[in-house]
């Protein structure tokens, strides 16, 4: 898509140039409005064409029956799917009694900018009807970072060449019609008219409609409320349907004489709260809307998004692609979890419905590190979520015959959606990628009450159900069987490491949590022999290695299974798992994701340097990248390796999975987590930033920046406990800065800094190692990056 002609490549916002109905469904993904709470897709301000018309709210759902063909005890009975609700951002248009429908008529020019620092999605037109009237359509739309329950538009229409009679209808729309999309498991399950009529009104310019859903038992509310500009002509009716309510405003305008609309929208939903309730409060959320005013809103999103950018830009000299992309990628991120408020983060955050709108293990161990470091307000939020549904964990552990807490592979209300349990309810590793977030959150915020309560019970479940999954051997070691890794083209495996390592981690985060708040733990009923189990369990972790290969295994045996045919698979037959049996891709060497390599990347303490290197080269040669999830985990450590143009390449691929449409699955929305893989790229790889171990403990931040040739300049600011650091890395030299806050601990290359406000620290950059290239499968290298070139890389000296 940004290859696509008709968009331009500029620093701060995404820009069409040019109206493609082949790419409508693509575009309304990337021109997507959220705030965590609210989602607009960024469909025509008229309704039609589109291409998947979409209005969200975060955890509104419906449940449907999952079907087996043969039942089994522990099964999830029932799966959950986002669905689309009141649709308030329709403002339909007529001239002289033509729809503006932009496949009739003419339409001379079109554009839309989404601005990444006004959070404003803004669109011009010109169009001619079939009637021959060509009038000039703006609209500036909005979902509000400050007012959380709100939206806003800003429609006008003028005539350009003649008179005319216009007429705007300002709707709330309930139970859309959805096209069917077929064939595709990453594509979400239709969910037809989800939404029961409880109450419609309209009198004024004021709009309602109140709904609720048959089997999740949600209520969900809309209001609209208008402000009308217009000639002395401009008259206006309001009628009310069950699935809709509409202000229909008419007026004869004169040539360059406007019609201005400014509608204010609010929503609201609710499991246990009354229809009276859910009326009042969308009306009282308007009615501030309405007082505040277009232009406050506005401010307020500037000033929101003025902030979030000082302590999260990130800047890119010498790509002006990767530039753009970053800033859309953490602007995304950032309106994925902004005011979610204790609800999840979707993988398709609130853009679209695709994976039925589930979060899953990638919030946390993708998206969360990245709002760690920018946005950590929203990380808390995210996780005070997973604790809300602890409740639902433990009685999962309790149905699979376990302790402790069994975390969803995917859901929205915290029970288990997955009916596919050898990559849903057996990839256990979800339990201990909770428990690492809210470690990584503690340790870079310093966030003691939030240890202190949420992150404690996290731990503590999550390491119970560790030490009841697992087993010691006849020698002591303690193994983790029946379990499947981050890698889906492999499953119920014994020993997977990066399953082992988080593991590992999480049973020795526990005990110490367990050892500083010494009163919670009594509460939780846990001593210290509990915890001194917990502690000989991580000691005595089984990590799966071939000797003669001198690689771990990704599980255990794995290096001993026979290796895929790379040669007799063609391009076409890519992702394999839609041309494949599970089958037969279980038992052979070829992974789909990241696996070993995300374990180096989380755990990097646990690896020497030519480790990392003998397994980054290993697993490189039967990675396929069949996920959106791997290409930034392979940046990462093909530039802690020394394969710089190899990690730039890979960066690209993350960067433009969505402006790129590279898995073609972006008109379901966008991938929130690869797109927070851009900034994992940039900073945990060329930036080399890690968590390192003080006390034991990894809360030292570290870096080991270096630089592609392509790259001249990369900066970025990260918060730390209170403080801004702002680190600016050229190709020979890296700058440390303080912009904010107390001195701060850091390390450049292993070397202990404290940098402070007043005196920036500044280091040389040494030269990468070298190291043979590695080598892909077969038709599966990075796109940039031809044959042979990487083996020439230069390093700065």
């Amino acid at each position: 898509m940004i290859t696509h002609p008709s968009f331009t490549v500029e620093p701060w916002c995404l820009r069409e140039t040019e109206l493609n109905l082949d790419v409508l469904a693509q575009c309304e993904s990337v021109f997507a409005l959220s705030n965590g709470h609210i989602g607009w897709r960024g469909n025509l301000d008229e309704g039609e064409p589109h291409g998947l018309p979409g209005a969200y709210l975060n955890g509104v759902h419906e449940l449907h029956p999952l079907p087996y063909a043969e039942a089994g005890y522990g099964y999830p009975e029932s799966g959950q799917t986002m669905i689309n609700v009141t649709d308030g951002k329709i403002i339909r248009l007529l001239v002289d009694d033509h729809p503006c429908d932009l496949r009739y008529g003419r339409l001379l020019a079109h554009e839309r900018v989404l601005d990444f620092r006004t959070g404003v999605l803004s669109r011009t037109a010109r169009w001619t009807s079939p009637g021959g009237r060509t009038v000039r359509i703006t609209s500036r739309r909005l979902v509000s970072f400050t007012q959380r329950a709100v939206a806003a538009v800003v429609y006008e229409v003028e005539p350009v060449d003649g008179p005319a009679t216009v007429a705007v209808q300002s709707e709330l729309v309930a139970n859309e019609q959805l096209p069917r999309f077929q064939g595709d498991p990453r594509v979400a399950a239709a969910t037809e008219s989800p939404l029961r009529a409880e109450e419609s009104f309209a009198q004024e310019t004021r709009l309602r409609l109140v709904h609720r859903t048959d089997r999740s038992g949600l209520r969900v509310g809309a209001a609209a409320d208008h402000l009308v500009e217009g000639p002395d002509s401009t008259r206006w009716t309001a009628q009310s349907e069950p699935d809709v309510s509409r202000l229909t405003v008419t007026a004869d305008l004169a040539p360059g004489q406007p019609l201005r609309l400014v509608k204010f929208v609010a929503y609201g939903w609710s499991g246990e709260r009354s229809l009276p309730a859910v009326h009042d409060q969308v009306d009282a959320a308007v009615a501030a809307a309405v007082s505040t005013g277009w232009d406050g809103l506005v401010a307020g999103q500037r000033d929101y998004l003025d902030r979030f950018w000082a302590g999260a830009d990130v800047e890119v000299d010498g790509d002006a692609q990767i530039q753009q992309a970053v800033r859309f990628a953490l602007f995304h991120v950032l309106q994925a979890a902004a005011r979610g408020e204790n609800q999840a983060i979707p993988a398709k955050g609130l853009t679209g419905t695709g994976y039925d709108g589930h979060s899953f293990w990638d919030t946390e161990s993708y998206v969360l590190p990245v709002l760690t470091f920018t946005a950590p307000e929203a990380v808390a939020s995210a996780l005070r979520w997973r604790h809300r549904m602890l409740p639902a964990a433990r009685e999962r552990a309790r149905q699979l015959g376990l302790s402790g807490a069994v975390f969803p592979w995917r859901t929205i209300d915290g029970s288990e959606s997955s009916a596919y349990w050898p990559a849903g309810t057996a990839a256990f590793h979800i339990n201990a990628d909770i428990a690492t977030a809210a470690v990584r959150y503690v340790m870079m915020t310093g966030d003691e009450e939030f240890e202190r309560r949420e992150g404690f019970d996290l731990l503590v479940e999550t390491a119970r159900l560790w030490r009841s999954l697992g087993h010691h051997d006849a020698e002591g070691v303690f193994h983790i069987d029946g379990v499947t890794g981050p890698d889906e083209y492999s499953a119920i495996a014994r020993d997977n490491l990066y399953t082992n390592l988080m593991a590992r981690h999480n049973l020795v985060a526990a005990a110490d949590v367990c050892t500083r708040h010494a009163d919670r733990a009594a509460e939780a009923g846990v001593d210290d022999e509990e915890t001194a189990v917990w502690r000989d369990a991580a000691a005595r972790m089984a990590l799966p290695y071939n000797e003669t290969l001198g690689v771990h295994e990704q599980s255990a045996g794995f290096t001993h299974f026979q290796h895929w045919d790379f040669e007799a698979t063609p391009p076409e037959n890519y992702p394999l798992m839609l041309h494949y049996p599970y089958f037969d891709l279980y038992r052979k060497q070829v992974v789909k994701q990241a696996d070993v390599v995300l374990a180096m990347m989380e755990c990097p303490y646990a690896f020497t340097d030519e480790e990392k290197a003998r397994n980054f080269a290993y697993y490189e040669t039967m990675t396929v990248r069949d996920s959106s999830l791997s290409a930034c985990c392979q940046a990462v450590l093909a530039a802690e390796t020394g394969h710089l143009r190899l990690a730039y390449a890979y960066l690209g691929e993350a960067a433009l999975m969505d402006l790129g449409d590279l898995e073609h699955n972006t008109r379901d929305g966008l991938h929130i987590a690869s797109l927070a893989g851009t900034w994992i790229a940039l900073i945990a790889g060329f930036g080399g930033m890690r968590r390192h171990l003080a006390d034991g403990r990894p809360d030292v931040l570290g870096f080991a920046p270096r630089l592609p040739e392509a790259l001249s300049r990369v900066a970025f600011t990260v918060l730390v406990r209170g403080r801004r650091l702002k680190v600016e890395i050229e190709q020979t030299r890296v700058r440390y800065r303080l912009v904010e806050g107390e001195p701060l601990e850091v390390r450049h290359f292993g070397e202990p800094l404290t940098v402070t406000a007043e005196a920036p620290v500044e280091r040389r950059v040494p030269p990468a190692p070298a190291r043979p290239e590695p080598q892909q499968p077969q038709g599966r290298r990075p796109e940039g990056l031809p044959a042979g070139e990487e083996s020439r890389e230069e390093t700065p000296q």
